[in-house]
This record gives C-alpha cells, sequence and structure tokens, in this order.
C-alpha cells in the first residue's frame, strides 16, 4: 500500500477532543501534492495518525454550511 502524502494548508478549528488526545478537526489539507480541499477527520495529537474522515471541496462545504443553517435539530 502505497503512502498517502498530505500537508495541513490550514486549521480551521476542533469540533472536539477525545480522552485519549485525539480530536476531531476540519482543516484545509493538500493530499498528494493536489489542490487543498477542506476536510473534517480524527486526528492524534501530533498528526501522525489520522482517522477515516470526509474531505469536501469549496461548493460542497459551502452546500453543507446552507443545510447545516437550515437544521433544527
Amino acid at each position: 500500500m502505497s503512502e498517502i502524502k498530505y500537508e495541513i494548508i490550514k486549521t480551521i478549528g476542533v469540533l472536539s477532543k477525545s480522552a485519549s488526545g485525539w480530536m476531531k478537526e476540519v482543516n484545509l489539507i493538500s493530499w498528494n501534492d493536489r489542490e487543498p480541499k477542506y476536510d473534517i477527520r480524527d486526528w492524534s495529537a501530533d498528526h501522525s495518525k489520522m482517522g477515516k474522515g470526509v474531505t469536501l471541496s469549496k461548493e460542497e462545504l459551502a452546500t453543507l454550511k446552507e443545510l447545516l443553517n437550515k437544521f433544527e435539530g
């Protein structure tokens, strides 16, 4: 399995932190030297390990924002 290359371009914020120190973060990340996308996933404290997550384009993020603004949960 090939290694995944990533660079965190900008940290947007932390959504939550677990007792083990892992944090669910929103970041702008470049994956394998591609154009940066917005990303939500769990990270270890030093960002050396990551969990599964979701990657969104700027347009998808804007759509998500609109949906969340309508959310009444």
